[in-house]
Order: C-alpha cells, then sequence, then structure tokens
C-alpha cells in the first residue's frame, strides 16, 4: 500500500471514531448527556480555586452514571468491565468529549478543563499523531482553545512506562498543560518531575491527612510544596473538606485548592462569588493567625532576647562566655550558648546549662563536636552580621544535633577590632 492510501486510511479512521464519539452524545434540556451500553452518562464539575486571585481558574470535569433505571452507579463499578484498550480508549474519550462539550456551552472565560485520562488510553493516544491533530482540531472548533485543557495523568504510570516522556511531548505539543496526579504516595520521585516537567502537581489528598496535627507533617508538606515550586510547577491540592484544612494549605503555600469546602461537583460552574465567604473566612483567619504568631513568636523569645543582650558587656569586658551567659542558659528551653568569629567559625568551647537537658543524643554524637565548624550560611549568622548590635532570632529548624526543632538569638558586636557574633540555641518544643 502506497503512502497515500495509508493516510488515507488512517484518516478514514479517525473519522469513523469522531462518528461513534458523536453518535453516543446527544442535547437534553441545555445539557449534554452521554450513553454507554445501559448506562446514561453526564458531567459534574468541581472548582479549583486560586487563593490569591480568590475566586475559580479551573473547573475539573468527573462524570457521573446512571443505570437504565435511572440509579445513580460509582462510575468504577460501571465501567469495570471494560476489557479491551479499544473499548477503554473510546469510553475515556467518550466521557472527555461529554465534559468539553458541557464545559463550553457554560460559556465560562479564562478558566482551565481538568479532564482526567486512564493511564493506559494517555500512552496510546497520545502517540496517534493524526487522531491527536484531529482532536485538536474538533476542540477548537467547539471554542475551547487547548491551552485551556489540563490532561490529569496518575503519577504511578511515569514508574511503570519509560515512553511517558514521548507521550507527554506529543501532549504537550498539542498546546495542553499536563497535570501529575496523586503525587505524594507510592512510587512518587522529583526525579520524574523535573523529566517530565508538569506544569501543575496535584498532592495525593492522604498528605492532607496525615499533616492534620502533626506539625511535623505540616513541615514536610510546605517543605515538598517548596521544592515542586522550584521544579517549575503549580501545586494543587484536593480534599479539602473545613476551613482548618484550607489553612493548613494555605500555610504550606500552595497555590490551587479543590474540595468541598469551596464547592460540590455539579453539573453547572458555579458563580464566581459562590465560594466568596468560604475564602474570606480563610483569609480572615490567616490574618488573625498570622498576627497572633507573630506575638507569640517574640513574647517566647523575649527572655531569651534580653538575656542574649545582657550577655554583651561582660563578654566584651573579658569575662568567660559560661559566666556572661549564665542568664540565657538558666532560661527553660535553653540548649547551648557559643562564638563565632567574623567568618562564621566557633571560637572556644559551648556553653551548656549546668544540670540542665540531657547529653546529645548519641544517634547524633559525630554531629556534636564541632571542631572547626563554620556556620556562615546559617541565616542567624548572616542576618547578625547584617545589623551589628541588634539582636536576631530565626525561625524554626531542625538542628543538626537531634531531632528536634530548634530557634537560635544571635547578636554581632565588636571586640579588639573584630567582630563577634554570640549565639544561643533554644530548643523551640520546650522554651
Amino acid at each position: 500500500m502506497d503512502q497515500g492510501h495509508g493516510n488515507d486510511g488512517e484518516n478514514a479512521e479517525v473519522e469513523a471514531m469522531l462518528r461513534a464519539l458523536y453518535g453516543a452524545i446527544g442535547e437534553e434540556r441545555g445539557r449534554w448527556v452521554g450513553h454507554y451500553e445501559r448506562f446514561r452518562l453526564t458531567s459534574a464539575f468541581q472548582p479549583v480555586y486560586s487563593y490569591p486571585h480568590r475566586r475559580p481558574v479551573g473547573y475539573e470535569g468527573l462524570i457521573r452514571v446512571e443505570d437504565d433505571r435511572g440509579r445513580p452507579i460509582q462510575p468504577v463499578t460501571a465501567f469495570e468491565g471494560v476489557g479491551s484498550l479499544d473499548q477503554q480508549v473510546l469510553l475515556d474519550r467518550l466521557c472527555r468529549l461529554l465534559h468539553v462539550h458541557n464545559f463550553v456551552a457554560q460559556r465560562q472565560p479564562d478558566c482551565w478543563l481538568f479532564l482526567n485520562i486512564h493511564p493506559a488510553v494517555f500512552m496510546h493516544a497520545a502517540l496517534q499523531v493524526r487522531m491527536l491533530a484531529r482532536a485538536v482540531e474538533a476542540v477548537h472548533e467547539l471554542g475551547l482553545p487547548t491551552h485551556r485543557l489540563v490532561f490529569d495523568v496518575t503519577e504511578d504510570v511515569m514508574a511503570r512506562d519509560d515512553s511517558l516522556e514521548e507521550a507527554v511531548e506529543a501532549a504537550r505539543a498539542m498546546g495542553c498543560l499536563l497535570a501529575l496526579d496523586d503525587f505524594g504516595v507510592g512510587h512518587s520521585n522529583f526525579d520524574r518531575i523535573w523529566r517530565i516537567r508538569p506544569e501543575i502537581v496535584k498532592l495525593d489528598r492522604s498528605l492532607l491527612g496525615r499533616s492534620r496535627g502533626s506539625r511535623r507533617m505540616e513541615r514536610v508538606l510546605s517543605q515538598m510544596v517548596a521544592l515542586l515550586h522550584e521544579c517549575g510547577a503549580l501545586v494543587l491540592l484536593e480534599g479539602i473538606e473545613t476551613v482548618e484544612d484550607a489553612q493548613l494549605a494555605m500555610d504550606a503555600d500552595v497555590d490551587l485548592v479543590q474540595g468541598f469546602a469551596f464547592g460540590h461537583p455539579a453539573p453547572f460552574l458555579r458563580d464566581e462569588q459562590a465560594g466568596a465567604p468560604a475564602l474570606e473566612e480563610v483569609w480572615r483567619q490567616f490574618n488573625e493567625r498570622e498576627a497572633q504568631h507573630r506575638r507569640d513568636h517574640l513574647d517566647r523569645l523575649a527572655p531569651f532576647r534580653a538575656a542574649l543582650a545582657q550577655a554583651l558587656e561582660p563578654l566584651k569586658a573579658g569575662r568567660p562566655l559560661g559566666e556572661a551567659c549564665h542568664a540565657f542558659l538558666k532560661l527553660p528551653g535553653a540548649q547551648l550558648c557559643y562564638l563565632l568569629d567574623e567568618e562564621g567559625r566557633e571560637i572556644g568551647s559551648r556553653i551548656a546549662p549546668v544540670g540542665g537537658p540531657a547529653a546529645v543524643d548519641p544517634n547524633f554524637l559525630p554531629m556534636d563536636r564541632a571542631g572547626d565548624a563554620r556556620w556562615a550560611r546559617r541565616p542567624y549568622f548572616r542576618r547578625a552580621m547584617e545589623r551589628i548590635g541588634e539582636v536576631q532570632t530565626t525561625r524554626p529548624y531542625l538542628s543538626l544535633h537531634g531531632a528536634t526543632m530548634c530557634v537560635t538569638v544571635s547578636v554581632a558586636y565588636p571586640q579588639d577590632g573584630r567582630l563577634r557574633v554570640l549565639c544561643g540555641d533554644v530548643d523551640w518544643d520546650e522554651a
């Protein structure tokens, strides 16, 4: 068969697929519905909100299924009998076509439409060049630019198929965005994030569940979000059910949120103001909590700041570090005091409270002996050197001397023509 006839055959196959899809959907009372075997398919849309914009910036299309008696059926249950890849491809495309029609019909400008796609179908369909080209054409004809389409692909498929990158590039060439779903469980891997560069990463809701009531997991979540931002991705957190969940998401600095707290899936897109009360409440509580946290932080550290400042005069007069820092080391939660030179090197021995906390956790003894340690890259050193004579404090951070959260109070001062930095570490959980 020559190349021309081959192209004709492929084109005919593509058009036959489109005819089959359009033969399975139709308009009923202003809404598009689909039919697959004995099931009736409809669309529901759940809003995706942006905290800074305080409005929906996208909607996820979700399929709803009824049997031939009008009873609701779980989609997984309804479609679990789909065996062949051809049937999976047809059903997946049918659902997406239905969502596109129902979304476009509501004329919502400047919003993304998130479309779930089965991993096997994504791998298969993204490499069908002619079908992709015809799909782009069909979507444009409906009035939806492809840059407003976001394909949701589950993260675990990346661990199982080396040809994913080729499929990703093919889909990206259409102008669509890629959202990596369910990140943070199973085989989640930042290396794959670097390789495929998704525009959006959707964190698995289990991360939210584990962060509720756990300060440690809250910090882990924040650091994960920060690293995904460094990878160039927006971060979406699903499963936001309460204002408390929404606050946790805001504290973690996620970009986008989705969940019952802001809107349940519904056939019609929400008015932009529908979620405003919930968002305003989140912002109100955020402002109040931030102000209270600043006050609590300062109040909690005020005795340590005063005691460290009090140690400067004895030190300048040549008194020993332990004597100068006596008041600091008597405070509950004080861990140790130490001196740094103008290059961040430790000077002399560290001084710990007499009869205070037990010795360093033996698991961290290799980190205990300072030797010629340099701390010039630490915020407490840099800030003190930038503002000589002003007491500085850090945010809580993980101490190198044990699995505890630590705050360092520091102040730079001149002595014998050189600068010195006096530092005091505080166990944040004990202070």
